[in-house]
Order: C-alpha cells, then structure tokens, then sequence
C-alpha cells in the first residue's frame, strides 16, 4: 500500500496536468461546432448558460482510457503493474459514455429543430434507461462469470471474511447499482462544479480502499479519474465553460458503481457518495408525492441541488456545502471500511 498510493496520485497529477492542458482548445471546438446546452423550461434562473458547451465528458474519458490502457499494455512486459480486469471500468466508461454522448448530441440537434417544444431533449427517458439496464446486465454477467475479486460476495464491515452471494442475486444488485447510480450523478449534474468534486471525492475514497486490500490496478484507475475530474473542473467551475453533460455524467455514475463492486464494498456507496443518492431520492420522492398528492410537492425544485437554491442559497453556496457533506461521507465511508 505504501508505493502504491504515492505512484496511483502521481497518475493523478500527470492526467490532470494532460487534461487541463488539452481542455482549452477542446472548449474553443466545442464552441466554434455550436455544440451548445440548451437550458429545460422550468429553469430560468440558469438561462444565462445557454449555449454553453457541452459533452465535456469527452475530456474526461479520452484521458482516462488512454493512461489506463497504455498502463495495461505496460503490464504485459512488468508483470504486475496493473491487472486485466482493469478492462471491465474500462468497458463501462466506453459503453455509458457512448450512450450518453448520443442522447447529448440528440438534444443538441433537436434544439437547433424550428419545434421549440422539443428544445434541450435527447432520446426518450424510456429508451434511455433501457439502454442502461441492458448494458448494465451485460457488465454484471461479465463481471460474475470472470470472477474478478469480489464478484458474487460483499464484505460487510466489522466482518472480516467476504460473505459469498448468489450469482443471479449479485447480477440483479450490480445492474441495479449500475443504472441507479448511472442516473443519480446524471441528477447530480446540475450546477457548475457539483459532480466533478463529489465524483472526485468518491473515487479518491474507493482508491483508499482498493489500496487497503492490495489492488493495485483498481487504485491506479481511481485515482486517473480524479485527476481527471480536477482537470474537467478546471473549466466547469463557477461560471462554467463547459458542461460535463450525459457523456461524463452517465459514463462517472456506472463506473463509480463498477468500482464499488470490484472492492466488495459496494455496501458503504450509498455513504461515499451520499450526495448523488440524495438528489436521487429527491427526484424519486417528488415525482411520487407529486402523483399520490395530485399536484403537491414537498421539494421546492428536485433535483435537491434546486431546492436549495430556491431557498436562497447561490449556486457556490450549494456546491460548496454539498461537497462539505460529500468529502465527510468519503471519509467515514474509508473509515468504515477499515473496521
């Protein structure tokens, strides 16, 4: 664990370095493409980001899949350095990122539709969640029958030997958390800098533990995707120039998930990213008040990040305090892990 922390943070600071560097032209691209966001009704004190650009997503992946795969082909000379199942994170980041890359640039073609009513719409929700929960199978069936570490177990803290699950149980929880925290950071992505600092910290959060059980690969991985988020919040900070849009936020929410599952620890996520479960939870309770009630909320605005704002707090505000909460939740997520 002592080498490998020192070395993982270091791949952190080079794709850092790598992103931030390659992040101004890439806006300006974006810019002169008019690959633009366009801001739902509903939404009106966030309409001065029109226009802004999006699938920012890109300047996370790209990164990420270049240091990781050249680290896999490295270990085929340096046994050791790095593991093959490296390729099942790898093979979340492409096919979530792809998916939300197309609903991104769907919603970007029909903004620019003379249909107004379809401004700031990609592909139907139904279609959407259906591409998530057949990839999300398809990575869980993987996952179980490669028999990377942890897969069909958890570990339970205060317990020290992994407890074995079934093989269709644990398919039917990984999907689950594959598509329910696809969509919870996809919730989460909403004002400037909220995902990319909770993502970050989660992922931090899961290096440390991956760390304590000696895998070496996955600590390696997670602690690229925090360089990486820290170079994509170099732009996305308040004001943002650019968006991380479904591109990242789906492709971050599935993978953070993926890693979860890898350590046996996919108990104590809800708690290290307590933020992303929180607007989702929002979300989910609005809409179901909203119908059992017949027109009643009991959030101002849902996502949470919107109630907030709606009751005075400025967008810094809420992104600050909600990462406050976050990094809190991290840590004793690690803490527990260490019981």
């Amino acid at each position: 664990m002592n080498s490998d922390i020192p070395f993982a943070i270091s791949l952190g600071a080079v794709t850092f370095l790598l992103v931030a560097i390659w992040g101004s032209p890439f806006v300006e691209i974006l810019r002169r493409l008019k690959i633009g966001k366009q801001i739902r009704a509903g939404l009106e004190e966030h309409l001065y980001k029109t226009g802004t650009p999006t699938m920012g997503g890109i300047l996370i992946l790209i990164p990420v899949l270049g240091i990781t795969m050249g680290l896999n082909l490295a270990g085929l000379i340096r046994e050791g350095l790095t593991g093959q199942s490296i390729l099942i994170p790898l093979l979340v980041l492409i096919g979530y990122g792809f998916l939300g890359a197309y609903d991104d640039w769907e919603g970007i073609l029909r903004s620019k539709d003379k249909d107004k009513t379809k401004i700031g719409l990609g592909i139907s929700p139904r279609a959407k969640l259906m591409a998530q929960i057949a990839l999300a199978i398809i990575v869980a069936v993987i996952m179980s029958r490669a028999k990377v570490q942890f897969s069909n177990a958890i570990l339970i803290p205060l317990f020290t030997d992994e407890i074995a699950i079934p093989p269709i149980l644990w398919i039917g929880i990984a999907a689950l958390l594959l598509v329910g925290f696809s969509n919870a950071l996809n919730f989460t992505d909403g004002l400037d800098g909220l995902a990319g600092i909770i993502t970050a910290s989660a992922f931090a959060a899961y290096g440390f533990i991956g760390a304590l059980q000696g895998q070496v690969f996955l600590v390696q991985f997670c602690f690229i995707m925090v360089g990486a988020c820290f170079g994509f919040l170099w732009y996305n900070a308040h004001p943002a120039q650019l968006f991380m849009g479904d591109t990242g936020s789906l492709a971050l929410g599935a993978s953070l998930a993926t890693i979860a599952l890898m350590t046996g620890q996919w108990l104590l996520l809800p708690l290290i990213a307590i933020i992303p479960v929180a607007e989702a939870l929002s979300v989910i309770i609005q809409i179901s008040y909203f119908k059992w009630s017949g027109g009643q909320r009991i959030f101002r605005k849902a996502p949470l990040h919107h109630h907030f704002e709606m009751a005075g707090w400025s967008e810094t505000q809420v992104v600050q305090r909600f990462w406050l909460v976050g990094i809190l939740a991290a840590m004793t997520g690690v803490a527990f892990a260490l019981l």
